[in-house]
């Protein structure tokens, strides 16, 4: 399910522009198959989030149906749709450990110096 709504939004099969450059990082199915998480993101970051939500509310409908044709149960979920903010907190984290390399790197040489005086 993942990767045919990722296709659709890739192919551009949605003619919306609040959905341009987004991303599913993930989708869970409740065991009865009543509802389907869509966690989304984008790559401008939380500044979109409501405006891609809206715009995948907006089009749920049109998803569930395209996402049924394709995809062979005896009932299709309800499609939900959550910002995830993962993406956000990870390239956070990148940014702390360069930080924190950067610092070593400055801290090294200095030592360095101390221990051939």
């Amino acid at each position: 399910m993942q990767q045919d709504l990722s296709e659709m939004l890739v192919r551009g099969v949605i003619h919306d522009p609040r959905l341009e450059g987004i991303f599913i990082t993930d989708i869970h199915v409740d065991r009865e198959l009543s509802f389907a998480n869509v966690f989304v993101s984008a790559l401008e970051g939380k500044e979109r989030e409501q405006e891609v939500l809206a715009g995948l509310h907006h089009a749920r409908g049109f998803l569930r149906k395209q996402l049924a044709s394709q995809i062979q149960l005896r009932t299709f979920p309800e499609l939900r749709f959550f910002w995830d903010p993962t993406p956000e907190r990870a390239e956070r984290i990148e940014k702390l450990i360069d930080s924190i390399h950067a610092e070593r790197e400055k801290k090294e040489p200095k030592n360095e110096q101390e221990s051939i005086d």
